[in-house]
């Protein structure tokens, strides 16, 4: 029941767009989902196969769900909860940088409500003449090569800066003191 309903969103979705093909879709998972990927990916595999999706994703996904979709059809990327401080589920990281599975962090710059550490973040920022946003944006993507941080933002400004985050080179030293900060 539960793929049948995916099936019409997408295809009420092409109509809503006035489109023939979605570029990417994801199919986004709770931890506790493993019996329910098999159905709903395979629903999303059949579309990818007849032609409305060009790409399948994943949201929040474990590595043993990631393992049981690409049983099913390829995934071409991953959106999870990832940043400097909750690394949730690093081994998918992994397992799209060996893949070559594009990576998308979501609340890369957030804390989550948890007081944010100001050592070494605020000192590193500093010698690098950058926002601590920058510098956490710039941590992520040093993560690997398929990151694809993409934070959300109102504020041409804050696009900017993000943007300036992809030019900050963190250094060894910066990158092994920024990852002891995990919590």
């Amino acid at each position: 029941m539960r793929g049948r309903r995916l099936g019409a969103r997408v295809h009420r979705t092409l109509r809503e767009l006035g489109r023939d093909r979605l570029n990417l879709v994801d199919l986004r998972l709770h931890e506790d989902d493993n019996e329910a990927v098999a159905e709903r990916f395979g629903t999303l595999a059949a579309l990818w196969e007849e032609g409305p999706i060009q790409h399948l994703g994943l949201s929040n996904t474990t590595i043993g769900q990631l393992a049981s979709a690409q049983r099913i059809a390829p995934v071409a990327a991953v959106q999870n909860m990832y940043g400097l401080f909750h690394r949730r589920h690093p081994e998918v990281l992994d397992a799209c940088t060996r893949q070559g599975i594009a990576f998308v962090p979501f609340f890369s710059l957030e804390s989550l409500g948890r007081p944010e550490p100001t050592e070494p973040l605020a000192r590193i920022a500093a010698r690098h003449g950058a926002f601590p946003e920058q510098v956490k944006l710039a941590w992520t993507l040093a993560r690997s090569p398929v990151v694809l941080a993409i934070p959300g933002t109102s504020s041409v400004a804050h696009v900017e800066d993000n943007t300036a985050a992809a030019d900050l080179l963190l250094d060894p030293e910066d990158l092994a003191a920024l990852d002891a900060m995990s919590t």
